[in-house]
């Protein structure tokens, strides 16, 4: 290990999850949302298991991540949905990165970019059917749909996708659920769209438990990963890709009633051996993770002693043998006996999704195939 920690990704479990996916989708196809460093398991090493599991399309909430798997040899189609005004639109467009418009301003600067680089945009629009969000609301989708469409004409666009995105797929049976899919269903009906293009709402949270969302192609995320996006339903089948371990730093005996770390919150209870893990704050390990969650070591699961600090934490491991060098794992499948995410997750009253990609670029993230 050239760093005291590393976050092991599974790039089988990958893989499989998108196996899977594709399978609950039916006949959609799959584009694999691979924003925030594909949710923390690294752009490019994640991005190439995701297409070798079945994706046909690749989904980046910036330009500038688009434009990073471009360099790095990706050539799927990729879309990029956060456009703003300054954006290096021309590189996207020489780049064949599709776009996603949905107010006429930016389609303009699209059209504007395309005629300077001589290149038709491939643009989805997006529709706001209730998150209130990204996306045109219904009222001014038909001024979208109409300037879109004298744009392509004209030869500047072409688009290629129509799609909006759910608020609250993830709590089943919430009413905006149906009333969003409605709301879709009368923006397709304005745009009338031909076969060739593509409709889609679905998310992971969509693709496992509302069929009806997946119309010809779904965009997971989280769940391509294996973490659940339901959790309360289960795991869906989906294989945690993630497992985040550090070295033990520094081992030392010390007193008992030793005040330890920060504001001495936590206070040894006897002579004991304490464990200096050289990850903190600065790296993702949340500063609240203070007494709520656990680490492996040892075989045993200790408790984070004392403040999470910016570079460590301390446990305690009392009388059982601890040194230098020994692995601590933090997370993981659960395979070892550890912590999976989900359970850092509920003890930290947050979701999966905010620990992965807070995961700190000081983590090489090392890929088992």
């Amino acid at each position: 290990m050239d760093s005291p920690a590393e976050a092991r990704i599974d790039l089988s479990a990958i893989r499989h999850n998108v196996a899977l996916l594709k399978a609950a989708a039916g006949g959609a196809a799959l584009m694999g949302a691979v924003k925030a460093d594909a949710y923390g398991h690294g752009l490019v090493g994640a991005s190439e298991a995701i297409v070798e599991g079945g994706a046909s399309r690749l989904g980046t909430a910036y330009v500038r991540e688009a434009l990073a798997l471009r360099a790095a040899g990706v050539t799927v189609p990729i879309l990029s949905w956060i456009i703003t005004p300054g954006e290096p639109l021309d590189d996207a467009l020489t780049g064949d990165i599709e776009l996603s418009v949905c107010d006429e301003p930016m389609l303009d600067e699209v059209a504007e970019a395309a005629r300077r680089t001589g290149r038709t945009a491939r643009m989805h629009l997006q529709a706001d059917t209730g998150m209130s969000r990204g996306g045109a609301p219904l009222a001014a989708w038909p001024g979208l749909l109409k300037r879109a469409a004298e744009l392509q004409a004209e030869g500047a666009v072409e688009v290629v996708g129509l799609w909006s995105h759910f608020a609250c797929a993830d709590i089943p049976g919430h009413p905006s659920i149906d009333l969003q899919l409605d709301n879709f269903e009368l923006a397709l009906k304005m745009a009338d769209p031909p076969s060739h293009v593509m409709r889609h709402i679905a998310n992971s949270a969509a693709i496992v438990s509302l069929p009806r969302s997946h119309y010809d192609m779904v965009r997971p995320g989280i769940a391509m990963y294996g973490l659940s996006p339901i959790p309360e339903q289960g795991d869906f089948g989906l294989r945690q890709a993630m497992t985040l371990t550090a070295q033990i730093a520094l081992a030392k005996r010390v007193p008992d009633k030793s005040g330890v770390s920060y504001g001495h919150l936590y206070v040894t209870d006897g002579e004991t051996t304490l464990g200096l893990v050289p990850l903190g704050y600065a790296d993702g390990v949340l500063r609240h993770a203070t007494g709520r969650v656990e680490v492996l070591a040892g075989g045993r699961r200790r408790a984070i002693a004392g403040r999470v600090c910016m570079d460590q934490f301390m446990i305690d491991v009392g009388d059982d043998p601890l040194a230098a060098g020994d692995e601590v794992i933090l997370f993981g499948p659960g395979n070892q006996g550890e912590l999976t995410l989900q359970e850092w997750a509920d003890n930290l009253g947050t979701i999966t999704h905010e620990i992965v990609t807070r995961l700190g670029a000081r983590v090489p993230r090392v890929y088992e195939r």
